[in-house]
């Protein structure tokens, strides 16, 4: 009997076509205030069509993924350079590929998932004048049993060098206020809150690309 192989160690990579399956899966396990959202988003295509597949889309050279060793992702970082520009795509180039599927719904939304319709058919709400000088943004996800293993730093870390090497100054992200968690992974990682006027439900956060000793 051949000895056993040692297993290959979860490793950050740039996103691959054949990685689209997997990236929508992590953001539906982690779309709900960082869980699970099957029970509140029954289509599993409408997170991901929102948060995730428009950037590996259109800006695929700032996403990365953590492989699992075997070529499976388990977590991911993915966000656009320029959130002005990424706006404007989004509207002329996104939406028509996926308003077939995903209507935006006639009125004022009645469902959560009508919530999240309205929020893909209204990219400008991306454009906060507050957020100005930070014109770089980001989704950060991974799947629960990948979290608190260093990970998360890893993907960040390969995000913001990607930025920082395309001579983009600062990054934000807005976040799920009620996700405690993620709040303190992002201090950690030295983000700092931006005091944006009625952020409903989420707090924004940012900083340079600049590494961090």
């Amino acid at each position: 009997m051949s000895p056993l192989q040692p297993q290959s160690r979860p490793s950050v990579r740039p996103y691959r076509p054949t990685d689209r399956a997997g990236v929508a899966d992590i953001c539906v396990r982690t779309a709900y205030e960082g869980g699970d959202s099957r029970e509140v988003y029954p289509d599993l295509e409408l997170m991901p069509s929102i948060f995730a597949d428009p950037y590996c889309r259109l800006e695929p050279e700032l996403a990365f993924v953590l492989d699992d060793g075997a070529g499976r992702p388990v977590g991911y970082v993915l966000g656009t350079a320029d959130t002005e520009r990424f706006v404007k795509d989004f509207r002329e180039t996104w939406i028509p590929l996926v308003a077939g599927r995903h209507p935006d719904p006639a009125g004022t939304p009645r469902t959560p998932s009508e919530e999240m319709l309205r929020l893909l058919h209204t990219p400008e709400r991306m454009l906060v004048p507050e957020l100005a000088a930070y014109p770089a943004h980001l989704h950060i996800d991974l799947l629960p049993d990948r979290q608190r293993r260093g990970h998360g730093r890893e993907l960040m870390n390969a995000f913001l060098a990607a930025l920082h090497e395309r001579g983009v100054p600062a990054v934000h992200l807005g976040m799920v206020t009620a996700n405690t968690s993620a709040r303190a992974f992002y201090d950690r990682l030295g983000f700092h809150e931006i005091q944006v006027p009625d952020p409903g439900p989420l707090t924004y956060l940012g900083r340079s690309t600049a590494a961090t000793p």
